[in-house]
């Protein structure tokens, strides 16, 4: 029997981990709006941190009323499990402490948070790019997996979604999260109708109020379209969505980056002061209008969602 979401969700979507951006704020505005809200624990640069912010999200979350017509859906934190990450420990006992109902894994083997995770009923979704990673992380037990596919923002893949979907689904029956260049309601609705169980958002929800982007960033993704985007290594020395205009703003020439000699993804050491005026999106910025709330955001997904079903039920083919 596959395995599901701990509480009901008003929409199949998640508001994606994001590097430098997904804080507590953005994650309880996500779930109390109905979607799944997701940081990464590098955001947070000390253990300390982590458990601070860990506690005003799950405070945060208690203390908001819960219905079948307003449900306030789960939360999600992503952790890094490369061997270069350090702090892994410290985060696994705060993981424990906390009991988060979803873990995150991503850039390594779920096999460290397994144990933890499961230990306390919760929810392991391993980050992958392609098939093989994916068959690794099915192998080891994992209760789903998130489908990073082209058009991604940040750390990016290459399958088409629909085509990593259905490839998942020849050998997986547990949760199955899609992501890449998708950011409104319509895509969600092709997703789930083509398998996925639910729909990874970043930039959707980067362009948001509560998002911890600087300002001029929420602007960039705005005012730009995914002409504007450069796939490379060269940044963090895996393949990520760049923002060609913030490349060049910081003295970078687009179309010579050298990748670094080799990754890192200590959470204690985060190169967050490379990274932080270096801005990342996925493709599906070209419908992004403006910087609104999150529950804004939300209702239009909605909308456009519940528009997509309509459509489906209205091309139907009529009984034979």
């Amino acid at each position: 029997m596959s395995p599901s979401l701990p509480s009901p969700l008003r929409l199949p979507v998640v508001a994606a981990p994001m590097f430098l951006i997904s804080g507590p704020e953005l994650v309880v505005a996500a779930c109390t709006s109905g979607v799944v809200g997701a940081f990464p624990a590098p955001n947070c640069r000390t253990a300390e941190e982590l458990d601070t912010w860990m506690g005003t999200i799950g405070d945060g979350l208690r203390a908001t009323p819960s219905s079948a017509s307003s449900p306030v859906a789960p939360w999600a934190v992503n952790l890094v499990t490369h061997r270069t990450n350090t702090r892994l420990a410290d985060d696994l006992r705060l993981v424990a402490e906390h009991q988060p109902p979803i873990v995150i894994t991503a850039l390594g083997s779920p096999a460290p948070v397994m144990e933890t995770v499961h230990g306390y009923g919760g929810i392991v979704i391993a980050d992958v790019v392609n098939l093989t990673l994916a068959r690794k992380a099915v192998a080891l037990g994992v209760d789903g997996l998130a489908c990073v596919s082209s058009g991604a923002g940040g750390h990016t893949g290459h399958l088409s979604p629909f085509a990593f979907v259905s490839a998942v689904r020849e050998f997986f029956d547990g949760i199955i999260t899609v992501g890449g260049g998708i950011s409104d309601g319509y895509g969600v609705a092709g997703a789930i109708a083509a398998g996925a169980d639910l729909v990874y958002m970043g930039t959707r929800f980067l362009v948001t109020t509560e998002s911890l982007a600087p300002e001029a960033y929420k602007q960039m993704v705005v005012d730009h379209g995914p002409e504007d985007l450069i796939v490379s290594s060269g940044i963090t020395g895996t393949d990520a969505s760049w923002l060609r205009p913030s490349l060049v703003a910081n003295g970078l020439d687009p179309d010579n980056l050298v990748a670094p000699e080799a990754r890192n993804y200590d959470s204690g050491q985060s190169p967050a002061g490379r990274w932080k005026d270096i801005w990342a999106a996925g493709q599906g910025l070209q419908t992004i209008r403006a910087i609104e709330p999150v529950a804004v955001v939300v209702d239009r997904l909605e909308q456009e969602y519940r528009a997509a079903h309509e459509r489906f039920a209205g091309l139907a083919l009529a009984p034979a």
